[in-house]
């Protein structure tokens, strides 16, 4: 599995997981299987909502982004792989921010920790790992 592929496979996971969140918040879901009650807090909390949409469906869209560039790269005459690469970068990086400030509002303003916030934080971060590595493969190709 080259880096591209592995980009797409968690980026569709990113988005189940982002997807299962937005369901609960958007009240589908009766309550989520966290075990902490922590999830709950951060979802419902004041800080759920950014730009009058779930944060978790602000997710949803990042990983769909993140799927479809990965998935275009793999095609040279859809565009550039180095463009797409660059653009890879920009979003997981800009992901990376996001998250790292969604994360302090947990600790910090939330007092409390969501598991799913977590694991897609950290998925985020292997994107950007990935995605850095990819851009240095165009750069050297």
């Amino acid at each position: 599995m080259n880096k591209r592929q592995a980009i797409a496979a968690l980026s569709l996971a990113g988005f189940f997981l982002a997807t299962y969140l937005t369901l609960y918040k958007l009240g589908y879901i009766g309550t989520l299987a966290c075990g902490t009650g922590g999830c709950e807090t951060v979802q419902l909390s004041k800080w759920g909502d950014f730009l009058g949409m779930p944060v978790a469906a602000w997710g949803a869209l990042f990983y769909v982004a993140m799927c479809a560039a990965a998935i275009c790269a793999e095609f040279e005459w859809v565009a550039s792989p180095r463009l797409l690469s660059r653009a890879m970068t920009l979003m997981s990086g800009w992901g990376v921010i996001f998250s790292g400030w969604l994360t302090w509002l947990e600790l910090a303003r939330i007092h409390a920790i969501c598991r799913y916030c977590v694991v897609s934080a950290v998925l985020v971060f292997v994107l950007f790992v990935l995605s850095v590595l990819e851009l240095r493969t165009q750069r050297e190709g």
